[in-house]
């Protein structure tokens, strides 16, 4: 017999589609719906940029056919949620309709940060996060722009740029820190990305910050000024200085939300019934000494989601992360970091390896406790093996066993130039180590240990 009991999630991102998908694995009988007004179909939201640079279509971007929800009966409502009746278990769009619900899961995502700037809703200004911006980028790109201004850095805004360079629109690209990405990035990874990106022919302006946007007579973007006095002829503006949980329709309602909305580690709210989980969840407690209160990544959003469908079939299961990781790419420049590295760190408690290829493009870095501990590794430039450092860093291996063990951790197919022995060499010599060098590959005696 079918259960009468409806689940309904509100956002159809990573998160919420996998809350959906694993709730209908763990409990046949339950009622399941999705709600996003930004598209029917759950798509890859990483993909937006190759979809403007012309490599994918839409459809390309979402990993399930569309007979996918029917056979799993999963219901999808294309609609914008405008408030919720905690009291009477309601849901108003902003249609007019109504969906009542019995548990509630908030999976909104983020919406990029405006600060108040004078005229950041120009047209021609705007973020880069949803379907509509995408589609919003491609009508106001198409039109002629001579050049375009990014406000932010972050992997968003780089993102941006390469979009922008790739259809020959030139990219001035404003940064109000010392260095990009340098709240994140230790200094000499944060100089490594800023080289590579003025490579590309784009032009990074450190220690500069947005004054004002500028209109034209038809409320369009024609300029910015900046807080230097630079005034920069402009056509487009990408405001790209993080992200906030897309809460706006939760405000003065009876749920607790600060930057987000404020739940436990089973992803329950102050309210019955109600739940929220990815970008747009705020931790009372932080589930881990190296997370933060709001995760904004893709996987930790696929664990919400997962997490959460156990407590809702009726399994109560405590977020628990593991260790920390992320990759992104800067341009061509690959980027991964697993375990605890921080921009800055206490040298009187932290030794840090660093190695840097000698074409300023390639890069490693481990940092290590002083007992001699491996607390996190950042790689640029080559890919290395999450199963690898997840078990270093969970067994607290020392770094010598870390540094001789790397080939075991590359990731790169044959044919890509190995590093590890370079990256040994360094190591011996900063702490006065034996380790013994790995053979060379096929690859290192064609063109030397230095490729």
């Amino acid at each position: 017999m079918k259960s009468n009991r409806h689940v309904v999630i509100i956002g159809n991102g990573i998160s919420g589609v996998t809350c959906a998908r694993q709730l209908r694995k763990l409990d046949d009988q339950v009622n399941i719906t999705l709600i996003s007004g930004e598209s029917k179909y759950f798509f890859s939201r990483t993909a937006l940029m190759y979809i403007f640079m012309g490599h994918m279509k839409f459809e390309h971007t979402q990993p399930y056919e569309p007979w996918f929800w029917e056979k799993n009966r999963i219901d999808l409502k294309e609609a914008w949620v405008s408030s919720v009746d905690f009291d009477l278990k309601v849901i108003s769009f902003q249609s007019g309709e109504n969906m009542a619900y019995d548990d509630l899961v908030i999976a909104t995502g983020s919406k990029p940060n405006k600060f108040g700037w004078p005229g950041q809703d120009l047209i021609g200004v705007q973020g880069l996060y949803s379907k509509q911006d995408l589609e919003s980028m491609e009508a106001l790109t198409s039109q002629g722009v001579g050049r375009a201004v990014i406000v932010g850095g972050g992997l968003i805004g780089i993102e941006m740029a390469e979009m922008l360079a790739y259809k020959k629109i030139p990219v001035t690209f404003l940064v109000r820190e010392t260095g990009f990405w340098n709240n994140i990035l230790p200094k000499e990874e944060s100089d490594l990305v800023g080289r590579h990106i003025r490579e590309h022919h784009i032009d990074l302006r450190l220690e500069e910050e947005l004054e004002e946007i500028i209109s034209d007579e038809n409320g369009r973007v024609r300029a910015v000024q900046t807080k230097s006095g630079d005034k920069i002829p402009c056509q487009f503006v990408g405001l790209t200085a993080g992200v906030s949980p897309n809460i706006e329709f939760l405000k003065n309602t009876p749920l607790n939300i600060n930057r987000g909305v404020k739940v436990d580690l089973q992803f329950k709210t102050n309210l019955p019934n109600v739940y929220a989980i990815g970008d747009c969840a705020e931790f009372l407690e932080i589930p881990a000494a190296d997370r933060k209160p709001i995760e904004q990544v893709w996987y930790t959003g696929r664990m919400h989601g997962e997490t959460l469908a156990y407590t809702l079939a009726g399994k109560p299961t405590t977020y628990r992360p593991g260790i920390w990781f992320n990759s992104a790419k800067f341009l061509d420049i690959e980027y991964q970091t697993y375990g605890t590295v921080p921009a800055t760190w206490d040298e009187e408690n932290c030794n840090s390896f660093y190695w840097e290829h000698e074409s300023g493009k390639v890069s490693f870095r481990m940092l290590l406790s002083k007992k001699g501990e491996i607390l996190g590794v950042n790689n640029f430039g080559f890919r290395l093996r999450h199963e690898f450092f997840d078990k270093a860093i969970k067994e607290k291996w020392n770094g010598e066993k870390v540094v001789s063990n790397l080939a075991k951790a590359n990731f790169d197919p044959e044919f890509f130039a190995p590093y590890n022995i370079e990256i040994q060499k360094a190591f011996n010599s900063q702490f006065g180590t034996s380790i013994q060098l790995e053979k060379r590959s096929f690859i290192q005696k064609l063109f030397g240990a230095s490729v």
